[in-house]
């Protein structure tokens, strides 16, 4: 007989691990136990040769299915000790904490299954959970993963929930957030002056009976709160978006079945993979024909569409008439609101009633949004059922970093030992509110892993909010550029070190020579970089005022290719958007240079041309512009503008001059996609012997990646861009850390 220690480091706490290796253990006449700590599981196996390699042959195949194994150290060892039985030791605690934090996880069919089963304990019950499913990451506030340490640790467990919690061969053994209706947290419903009016299922029902008579309740999810109202009903629909005032971004649905998401859209079948997968994120997909009120995702043919991914949800479509929009409760410029007060005292003038329960939302966490591109997951926004998100790295960090990413689409990453971890999206760090969310989620990921930073890294920009606080610690920084942290970030995904020509196409970052960069192109490593080519600069009349208005920006690449009179005699949609005064004197402006910041920003050029275009003179929410440029794209139209590449510079005003005597919107909009494929062709040939990458926030345009990559395809040229790290701000952080070990 043999002894070895098996030491499992990874996602491998709260998702079962524990039970899974007892129960292996007894298949294959194990012996010996297993325990947690703060770096995973531990094994010790006592048993024959054959039966050790098979039982460690299983476990690395078929682990549980929320777990996710980094690494699996086998020793044997030299013990003269017999075991005579397998048991599961209670956790162990030391300063070394490195255990991987698992994401919250959509409900599991068999807890789906109890709840609707009239005759189970937990029929109707809904926080329903078991290590298949449920809460992790919302309700931890440090390691090991155990009920103590969780919003669960004052909820005392009755004897039938004990004893399945207690019982190895139970799927809700040592499942922290398990309880009932008699022992656990209890579902509140609460009318805008915060007077209880019912609980439990009856709360639910009279829930579904408000949204189906036209009122806005906010619910409370896993990671914060949802505002809540028929998805058919366009006069509500519409009294959502005044009293939120979110005039045009479009909102999720949640939609009760696939049939019913098939019914509104058209799913490709990773589309519905990804809308079945245990994350449930919010998937943007094509719509068709709708039953749907016009005013949920106006002017646009896409919608973003999930599955109800708690036991509430499920219980509430029980007695829902129809989807729901299903949208994060926010004012702008905030985070996700985790408790009912904030919600009656920030959205009291929006809701009508709240839907709250008593186990409190430690860390809050949106929801997530991803896209397939090349029938592959691209992700938009990497928050519920995926993050926290572990990368594991070559080889460990001498020293423990702290990443502070961007300004937009916020997230922070950590690297200690060998890990990399990545935060949910956290949000634009545009307010006092998400500032103290920002160094909130700082704190939780120092608590989780006794976590204080010898570097942190941040982005170049001087007036960046998390900049400025990373300043104002002593500590050793480094500072990055925005877009090169863009390139690192997919090589970081790729585990690449090697030179590659990287392009880096976003919408603001600050630039080497105190420009705002976002049309940029790269040689460089991991280490080094050299600013080979850029859009040639144009002038942002207004500086931010321009973000909010495309004719602007348009007006700008109109002065830059014409003159004062050649614009003014101009028949097109953009020259009438301002009267010749203001023309006149846009045009001082712009040659004097006041308040016009000089800018190589693809995604600023994706604004003018959508202008240009008649599609969107100002803009209501970020990415409007190449949305309404993505959806005109017509891949029948296989012809580009022209464009120079003058001392490495992209000039653009051949083509300015094509677009404004072409009326065709679709046209327009093709030939502007098929010419960013031809620069990033023509300028590959002149480096034949570097691969290709893509990274920053136009990327995401899908229309431009899928024609892209066809190209590429063709030609058989190497590329990546990142899937499973967003190709937007919210990869930033990770590029950081990858510069820096």
């Amino acid at each position: 007989m043999l002894t070895y220690k098996i030491r499992i480091k990874g996602i491998v706490q709260g998702v079962g691990f524990r039970p899974f290796v007892f129960n292996l253990a007894s298949k294959y006449s194990i012996n010996g136990w297993v325990n947690n700590d703060e770096k995973g599981v531990n094994i010790l196996a006592f048993s024959s040769k054959e039966n050790i390699e098979n039982f460690i042959k299983e476990l690395k195949e078929n682990p549980p299915p929320l777990s996710k194994i980094d690494s699996i150290e086998i020793e044997e060892l030299k013990s003269t000790k017999i075991y005579t039985k397998f048991e599961i030791k209670k956790s162990e605690t030391s300063n070394n904490k490195s255990t991987i934090i698992s994401p919250d996880m959509a409900i599991c069919q068999d807890c789906i299954d109890d709840i609707n089963d009239e005759s189970n304990f937990r029929a109707n019950y809904a926080l329903t959970n078991c290590t298949n499913c449920g809460p992790r990451y919302s309700i931890i506030k440090t390691v090991p993963y155990d009920r103590c340490n969780t919003s669960m640790a004052e909820f005392i467990l009755c004897e039938t929930c004990k004893k399945e919690y207690e019982d190895p061969t139970n799927r809700r053994y040592h499942a922290q957030p398990v309880a009932c209706e008699k022992c656990g947290p209890q579902v509140k419903l609460y009318d805008k002056n915060n007077k209880k009016i019912s609980s439990s299922l009856e709360a639910i029902k009279e829930v579904a009976n408000l949204i189906n008579s036209g009122k806005i309740v906010a619910i409370k999810g896993l990671g914060g709160f949802h505002l809540v109202c028929d998805a058919t009903n366009e006069e509500v629909v519409n009294t959502l978006r005044q009293r939120k005032n979110r005039p045009a971004k479009p909102f999720a649905v949640m939609f009760k079945t696939m049939e019913q998401i098939k019914e509104n859209t058209s799913l490709t079948k990773k589309e519905e993979e990804l809308l079945n997968s245990k994350e449930k994120p919010i998937v943007l997909v094509k719509k068709t024909v709708s039953t749907l009120a016009k005013s949920v995702a106006p002017n646009i043919d896409r919608l973003g569409c999930f599955l109800p991914y708690t036991p509430l949800h499920h219980l509430l479509f029980k007695f829902l008439h129809n989807p729901i929009v299903a949208t994060s409760a926010n004012l702008k410029d905030e985070p996700i609101i985790r408790f009912k007060d904030e919600v009656l005292e920030k959205l009291g003038n929006v809701v009508d009633f709240v839907l709250d329960f008593n186990r409190d939302i430690v860390n809050a966490c949106d929801d997530s949004v991803v896209q397939v591109v090349n029938d592959e997951i691209s992700k938009l926004r990497n928050a519920r059922g995926y993050a926290p998100t572990s990368l594991k790295l070559e080889k460990k960090v001498s020293k423990k970093i702290l990443a502070l990413g961007a300004n937009q689409k916020s997230t922070i990453a950590l690297a200690f030992e060998d890990n990399l971890i990545l935060s949910p999206h956290i949000g634009d760090l545009n307010s006092i509110e998400s500032m103290e969310y920002f160094t909130r989620t700082i704190e939780t990921f120092k608590n989780f892993y006794d976590f204080e930073p010898d570097v942190i890294v941040c982005d170049k920009h001087p007036n960046y909010e998390s900049t400025k606080w990373a300043k104002s610690l002593n500590k050793e920084l480094v500072f990055v550029q925005h877009h090169y942290a863009h390139i690192l970030s997919t090589m970081a995904e790729y585990k690449l070190k090697e030179k590659v020509l990287g392009f880096a196409f976003d919408g603001t970052g600050y630039g080497d020579d105190g420009n705002i960069w976002g049309g940029e192109v790269f040689i460089c490593n991991n280490k080094t970089y050299e600013r080979a080519y850029h859009l040639k600069y144009f002038k942002l009349l207004g500086g931010e005022k321009a973000v909010k208005e495309p004719r602007r920006v348009a007006l700008s690449l109109l002065f830059d290719t014409f003159t004062l009179e050649e614009v003014l005699s101009l028949d097109t949609s953009i020259v009438k958007q301002f009267n010749e005064q203001e023309i006149k004197m846009f045009h001082m402006v712009w040659q004097k240079g006041l308040n016009t910041p000089l800018t190589s920003s693809m995604g600023r050029l994706f604004d003018a041309i959508a202008s240009l275009a008649d599609l969107v003179h100002f803009q209501s929410f970020e990415g409007e512009t190449g949305l309404a440029i993505e959806q005109n794209y017509d891949e029948t139209i296989v012809e580009s503008f022209d464009f120079e590449i003058i001392e490495k510079q992209i000039d653009l005003s051949l083509m300015i001059k094509q677009i404004v005597q072409e009326n065709d919107i679709k046209v327009i909009c093709s030939k502007f996609l098929n010419t960013i494929v031809k620069i990033i062709l023509t300028i590959s040939k002149n480096h034949e012997n570097l691969p290709l990458l893509f990274s920053g926030g136009v990327f995401q345009n899908k229309s431009l990646l899928e024609q892209l990559s066809k190209a590429l395809n063709r030609k058989q040229i190497k590329y990546y861009y990142s899937k499973e790290i967003p190709l937007n701000d919210g990869g930033i952080s990770v590029g950081q850390i990858y510069y820096t070990i």
